[in-house]
Formats: C-alpha cells, structure tokens, sequence
C-alpha cells in the first residue's frame, strides 16, 4: 500500500507542477544532453517557505526519484553551488538496488531562485526535507547522504527529527562528507568571504553574470554551466551564499546533534580538499563522534576531493553498501576488521579510520621496563 501511495503522490506532483515549468523551459537552451535529460526526467512541488522575512513566499521545487519504490530507501543530499545534479555518477551505480530521492534547494538546480529580498535559510531548507520525505515522496524508513552547505541541513533536520516524538519515518543511517561544517577550520576562499560583503558582494556577482557561458568542452564543466544558468543561478550565488552566516551562528548546536543521536553514521571525507582540509573531520570525529555509543565510522578518500560522490563515485558507493549492508563492524571488533579491510582494498578505496581510545599503554606478560634497564 505504500508503494502505491508513493507512486500517486509523485504522479500527482508531476500533473500540478512539472508540465507547466517543462513548457516555461522551451526557451533555455542546452549544451550538456546530461543536464537536460536530468531537467526533463525530474518532477516539482510547491514549498511554502517558513521564514519569516519570506512572508510565506512560495517556491517551486525541482526533484528527482530513481529506482523501484520496494527497495531501501536513500535520500541525497546537495552543497552549494551546486545542485542534485552532483550526485548523477553515484544514482548511476545506486539505482538497481536502492529507492533514491533527491531535489535541489531553492536557489539552486532546476528549482526557483527568487533574488529580490527572499532569504535562503538552512532551517528553512531543514524543513523542506520533512516536507519533501512526507508529502512528497512518502519515505518511511530511509538512509541520508549530505555534502557541503548539505551537511549543515542535514544537521538541522536531524536536530528536529531527534525532538519529534513522532515524526512519522525513520532515519535509519547518516552520511556525513566534505563541508565546511566547523568554519573555524575551514580554509574559506575570496568568493565565500566577498559574497557576504554588500558591496563587494553584489559587484563580484555582477563581473560573473558578464562572463561568457561555457558551451562545449568537459562534459562535467558543461552540464554545470547549464545548470547554473538556468533561472539565473549566478545572480542567485549572491544570496544563498550568506548560508556562512547562519552557520557560523548554529554549528555548535546543530554539531551537538550527532552525540545525542542513536543514528549510525558513516563519516568520509575527500583528502585532497583544500577548502575544507581534512583538520575538519579530524577534530569532528573526536569531539562529536569517537566517544558516542552509536555505530559511527570514519573514512578518508585518498584520490577525492571536495566532491567525492563526483572525483571517486565507485569509492563512495562502496561505503554507502558496506554501511546499509551491515558489512561495517561495531567498536569490538573494528581493528581487527582494518587489517582485513586493508589487505583487500584497491588503492583508490577509502581508507578506514577506526576510534581512539587514549590511555596509557599496559603490555602484560611483557618484560617490565625501569629507567635502569629492561627486567627480564
């Protein structure tokens, strides 16, 4: 009965929204086949937005579902600037064995980007997510794989879900990657720092708007070059950019969220980020997640950087089965389990990080030690 309840309100969904936003789109013009197949086989709902200088503004909102609606449950998560669209290469190889849904955030992707006034809020999209799993896509028990400005909304929504007696699904595993989640590590560049700058800000975005679309070359570069032109997502950087601020207001308590939550988490990361370098997940790890009684594991991706689902999908996949597959160990038995792991893995594999336990080393049966000498 599920299944077909999903499937209708999808179907619905479809009716209301998505033929109006195709014909609207007759006129933008494509270079990437890849972007447009995923514009035209995408669907839209309608979001009322929940903050409060919006003044209840609403939203058309772009999403995606793949796979059969009887298999797990897996829901993906975007950053910025960017879109679901990030995530292409990791629906590819998820597909046939998984139910996945994902959207882009007001602002981004295919969905609308209002610029005149509208706030671009991680509550706000943190709340969209409840909307999208319930009146949407009707999840009920489901996996959560969040990336970049995503993680910090993937956080939020875990806060409200860890608060909600009923929320009516179950999130049953989290995905943690690159982000600047603890801006006081980050390594910000000019483009984050100026965008905030209501001078700057507007005048920067106004010298990229002037520039040239790319048209042909990478395949990647382009369908991104579609994306971002599509509803004028250059001009809207200028006001999803000021997530950092929220952020950098909210990271503690949306981070206290992961100690207090019984949801395993699997944490992995792009080595090569130099934007978010890897003292991020490091300092993460053990002041959030090592000493937790939950299932966590942590993961370094040595050849990926800020966007792994994108420079080493097959890497990601594989953590991504290994952890809904019940293939991770628990705490007990982990180090043994690396040095099996790590006799097997191929070299662009992610690298498996077990926990820390700090203490002063005892060797029994060992010889004793003395300042004097060994005594045997």
């Amino acid at each position: 009965m599920k299944t077909i309840d999903r499937t209708l309100t999808a179907f619905s969904a479809f009716l209301i929204l998505s033929a109006p936003h195709l014909q609207a789109a007759e006129d933008f013009v494509f270079h990437s086949p890849e972007a447009e197949q995923w514009y035209r086989s995408g669907e839209y709902f309608q979001w009322t937005s929940t903050t409060a200088n919006n003044n209840d503004a609403r939203v058309d909102v772009f999403y995606h579902t793949f796979g059969d609606t009887s298999n797990p449950q897996l829901l993906l998560v975007h950053g910025f600037p960017n879109s679901s669209f990030d995530f292409n290469a990791v629906v590819e190889r998820l597909q046939d064995d998984y139910y996945i849904a994902a959207l882009d955030f007001p602002g981004s992707g295919f969905s609308d980007k209002p610029q005149e006034g509208f706030s671009y809020m991680l509550e706000d999209n943190a709340r969209l997510l409840d909307h999208f799993l319930t009146e949407v896509v009707g999840f009920d028990d489901f996996a959560m794989f969040t990336h970049d400005r995503g993680v910090s909304i993937g956080l939020a929504f875990l806060g409200h879900y860890l608060d909600n007696p009923d929320p009516g699904y179950t999130l049953n595993y989290h995905f943690l990657s690159n982000s600047g989640m603890f801006l006081p590590l980050a390594n910000l560049t000019d483009f984050q720092t100026i965008i905030l700058d209501p001078v700057r800000g507007p005048e920067m975005i106004a010298r990229r708007r002037a520039l040239p679309r790319l048209t042909e070359g990478n395949p990647a570069a382009v369908a991104n070059a579609d994306i971002m032109a599509f509803n004028d997502g250059v001009g809207a950087l200028l006001h999803v950019g000021k997530y950092l601020l929220e952020r950098a207001e909210n990271e503690f308590r949306w981070l206290d969220n992961l100690p207090r939550s019984p949801v395993p988490v699997a944490y992995l990361w792009g080595l090569t980020d130099t934007v978010n370098p890897i003292r991020i997940p490091n300092y993460v790890w053990l002041t959030y997640l090592n000493e937790r009684e939950a299932d966590s594991s942590f993961w370094v991706l040595p050849t990926a950087g800020h966007y792994p689902q994108r420079d080493n999908p097959d890497a990601v996949v594989k953590i991504i089965r290994m952890a809904l597959e019940g293939a991770l160990p628990d705490r007990a038995t982990e180090d043994a389990w690396m040095w099996e792991y790590a006799g097997s893995r191929e070299p662009e594999d992610g690298i498996y990080v077990g926990h820390s336990n700090v203490r002063k080393m005892e060797f029994p049966g060992a010889v004793r030690y003395t300042p004097e000498g060994y005594e045997y």
